[in-house]
């Protein structure tokens, strides 16, 4: 058992929000049910007076946390080979592959992200979430970054909530975009389809960011970087632009392969089996030293693969 200390101030978007609700979207790290035991016990405090979890909240009141910490949630360790890019006392800088969970959940119990860290640190079984700050998705690859104390995690949730770290992306979409742009509304919950993701009226504001790298006759090489991080945030964003990532089965999947496109293009698209993703840089400011750090992982090599593949059919096309 640890302690847990955290301090944060409201922001417009969570003004009038209950209590808990707010506590959710601030520290997602933890289940609602643990935020709700924390401020029926009177361990959470806002402008250092004790609110119930229905209580609504206003722009720039300071939620004080104060709470032991219990493991609730008990994860197998599973010797799983990790792509480690730097550790140290403080933090895991990871490079995950593609088809890795990132935690158990419903229909993935085991075989994730979390069990190999608990078998590479079983320390890391006393941080919330084995101590990942943020998540990718199971077939996006590239770089995550974990702490390895509950001291270092406060930090960087915090710093991710502040918008602090700094998360870049490549990807391959489809159609040309001619120049680069910014998308920003507001996403939630599909209103029909609940496990996925939509652009909606009423849900949290979501940033994204996108240059081109390179255009290719119908498909394009785009680097992204996320001002706010949602879930498949780049995935809604890209579809909602009707420029969806190529292989998407969510959210594009029979559109990647464009009209016009003739027998070779629609193999090489067709061979690419998962959303053409990839986190390629993560910057940070470091918890001991407030120091920012830059990591990056190169390109898998069926990214790289798809790349050429493009390269060579505009060559030949020429």
């Amino acid at each position: 058992m640890s302690r847990f200390q955290l301090q944060v101030t409201v922001p417009d978007e969570l003004a009038g929000k209950r209590l808990d609700q707010a506590l959710s979207s601030l520290c997602p790290e933890h289940s609602r049910s643990r935020i709700q035991s924390w401020i029926k016990s009177g361990d959470v405090s806002v402008n250092n007076i004790n609110y119930k979890q229905r209580d609504e909240v206003s722009s720039g009141d300071v939620i004080a946390i104060d709470t032991k910490l219990q493991t609730i949630d008990k994860y197998e360790a599973e010797n799983i080979n990790l792509d480690i890019i730097y550790e140290d006392n403080d933090i895991i800088i990871i490079n995950k592959p593609v088809g890795l969970v990132v935690h158990p959940g419903a229909g993935n119990p085991n075989h994730t992200l979390v069990n190999a860290l608990l078998n590479f640190d079983n320390t890391l079984e006393e941080i919330p979430r084995a101590g990942i700050i943020h998540r990718l998705d199971k077939d996006t690859t590239g770089v995550m970054v974990v702490a390895r104390t509950l001291e270092s995690h406060t930090f960087l949730v915090k710093r991710l909530q502040e918008r602090v770290i700094k998360r870049e992306y490549q990807t391959v979409v489809c159609g040309q975009i001619i120049a680069g742009g910014s998308i920003e509304n507001k996403m939630g919950r599909h209103p029909v389809h609940r496990t996925k993701m939509a652009v909606t009226s009423s849900g949290k504001v979501a940033t994204t960011h996108y240059k081109v790298i390179k255009k290719f006759q119908h498909y394009t090489h785009l680097h992204v970087q996320l001002e706010t991080g949602r879930t498949h945030q780049i995935r809604v964003h890209m579809s909602h632009i009707k420029h969806p990532v190529i292989g998407d089965p969510v959210y594009g999947h029979n559109k990647s392969i464009r009209k016009g496109v003739d027998s070779l293009l629609r193999e090489i698209i067709t061979n690419f089996k998962r959303q053409a993703l990839h986190a390629f840089s993560l910057e940070l400011p470091h918890p001991s030293t407030d120091q920012k750090i830059k990591f990056t992982a190169e390109l898998p090599e069926d990214m790289i693969v798809l790349i050429e593949g493009l390269n060579k059919y505009d060559q030949a096309e020429k």
